[in-house]
């Protein structure tokens, strides 16, 4: 008797890329069960419950990631899957270890360890790679993982193009990496060698390392520049509904940043291929960026916001982010240029927005409690801040409202110097046709100052009239829901931020030294505005301009 449906019987994992198949990285919005899940779930189920123990001539070192880890495998066209190496483990190949460490070697080194060619042979050197697994079944947790493009979107025009998509990799993976030699040596070698693998590692393993991906938790001689930072707001939700903090946010608001910075000193394709150059991308071929970034948690606490069926995911962490130089520069002053030029953006994107899902708005819970009362409402915004002693005084560019104008026009300059290194020159009147490049015709910031998080006027704003009607005397003025705040399925124009205020004091440990950080209970209030040709805007902006005489008003910083 025929079997019914025999195709329908074959594990996922062995079935073609086709439409009706398996489709792992087509994600189907309202479908039961994803196909990536399927094919994780018959994964896991047959993989052996444990590895065996590596060969006592085999030298082996544990390092943990601080969040996903991605190898493709390239086994399957169009999708990002794992290596499956012995007893169904996910495995970092050996040649890929090999790879990355002689790229750390120096010559005679890479001659000696890794093998060098004579006479046209090739002549193999003493050690053998044998990749890295997982130490323990963690690894089966939390596969699914979900890439959700938006750059055009949060930056270039209002069309949104293509919507999220899966691969498979593992989430802070502890991974076992193994070596040997055919030779023997003794202990000092060894540290020798495995100080080579931790230079190799630190710059990140397998795919996406720029984006935060296959990061080590230690960093070694590739820092360019680092802070720590603390926010909360939603996070990104898996398919299973829970959430997940995802380091590459950071990356994604850097990009961002610098497009709409360059944006605004050139043309369209000269800051595209800026951009591409420093965070890696495709413009007619693929670029590997100069940057990489890792963040490490050092606190995480998750949690979930609202009731029935508003319920949301969200995180409240504490962590260091870390970037990387991921490329040789021809010259110290490019190097020093680039850290200068990352540091500025990060700043930026501190003082004037967020990072991660509604990064563009205030968070809620802080600055505008009542929203929520009785009512299921979405959660809207997030909330960062600079975290220690160091980054509260290195950090910190903006200790008063005076300020804001002024550092703009540094970050801008800071980006101008990089052109010039890059052999390309500024030119402000061809800047690029974005709704959000930053250039004086296109962008106003105004600001003011609070004495507490209650004080916040423009969050009141976004959801209703800043000006009341006057019957025969003057009209409400609202932009809520206009093309300035956005809707559903729309980027508004203006971003909301309040920004700690934090002042520097004389320490009273040694009042004639280096002055301290101290926060305060303050806020800067900012405001950043890309006016389009609507009334909505217009008549904003004139109300604006007509209060700024007002005590404790917006004033126009930029």
């Amino acid at each position: 008797m025929p079997i019914p449906d025999p195709a329908k019987k074959v594990p996922m994992l062995f079935r073609a890329q086709i439409n009706g198949r398996c489709q792992i990285q087509r994600l189907v919005p309202g479908a039961n069960e994803q196909d990536a899940t399927r094919w994780t779930g018959e994964w896991v189920d047959k993989t052996y419950p444990q590895l065996s123990e590596p060969s006592t001539n085999v030298q082996t070192r544990i390092f943990n990631l601080t969040w996903r880890f991605i190898t493709n495998s390239g086994q399957d066209d169009g999708v990002i899957r794992p290596v499956i190496g012995a007893l169904g483990w996910p495995l970092y190949p050996g040649s890929s270890m090999k790879g990355i460490f002689s790229r750390a070697c120096t010559k005679e080194q890479r001659d000696y360890y890794c093998g060098k060619s004579v006479d046209g042979d090739f002549k193999p050197g003493i050690l053998r790679f044998h990749g890295g697994y997982p130490t323990d079944t963690a690894w089966t947790e939390d596969l699914v993982d979900i890439v959700h493009p938006q750059q055009d979107w949060q930056v270039k025009s209002s069309d949104k193009g293509s919507g999220a998509f899966i691969q498979i990799s593992l989430h802070k993976p502890e991974l076992r990496f193994s070596i040997s030699s055919n030779t023997p040596l003794d202990d000092s070698e060894w540290e020798i060698i495995w100080n080579i693998w931790e230079k190799a590692i630190s710059k990140g393993i397998g795919s996406r390392v720029c984006a935060g991906y296959g990061q080590p938790e230690k960093h070694t001689g590739n820092i360019l520049y680092y802070s720590r930072l603390k926010g909360q707001g939603q996070a990104a939700k898996l398919i299973d509904g829970t959430g997940e903090f995802r380091a590459n946010i950071f990356r994604a608001a850097m990009r961002g940043h610098a497009l709409r910075i360059f944006g605004g000193l050139t043309n369209e394709n000269t800051a595209d291929r800026i951009v591409n150059n420093l965070f890696g991308g495709i413009q007619g071929q693929a670029v590997i960026g100069l940057l990489g970034m890792s963040f490490q948690v050092f606190k995480d606490d998750p949690g979930t916001f609202g009731r029935g069926g508003y319920i949301q995911p969200t995180y409240d962490i504490e962590g260091e982010l870390t970037w990387l130089l991921m490329k040789k520069l021809p010259d110290p002053k490019h190097e020093e240029a680039l850290k200068k030029l990352i540091a500025a953006l990060t700043q930026f994107s501190m003082v004037l927005g967020g990072f991660g899902k509604s990064w563009r708005r205030a968070d809620h819970r802080l600055f505008y409690e009542e929203y929520y009362e009785n009512q299921h409402k979405s959660l809207i915004g997030c909330h960062w801040q600079w975290l220690g002693e160091r980054s509260l005084f290195n950090d910190v560019q903006v200790r008063k409202l005076e300020q804001v104008g002024g550092f703009i026009d540094k970050v801008r300059q800071i980006a101008q110097d990089w052109m010039v290194l890059q052999n390309i020159t500024p030119n402000i009147t061809q800047k690029a046709p974005w709704r959000e490049a930053w250039h004086p015709d296109k962008v106003q910031v105004w600001g003011r100052e609070a004495e507490t998080s209650e004080e916040s006027k423009a969050i009141f704003w976004l959801h209703g009239a800043y000006q009341d009607e006057i019957r025969g005397i003057q009209p409400e003025g609202s932009i809520y829901r206009s093309s300035l705040t956005g809707r559903m399925g729309q980027i508004g124009r203006i971003w909301h931020r309040m920004y700690p205020l934090v002042r520097l004091v004389k320490n009273p440990q040694n009042p004639n030294g280096k002055p301290i950080p101290k926060k305060t209970t303050k806020y800067l209030e900012i405001l950043t505005i890309f006016p389009d040709n609507s009334n909505e805007s217009r008549q904003f902006l004139q109300y604006l301009d007509s209060q700024k005489k007002q005590q404790n008003s917006f004033q126009k910083l930029w």
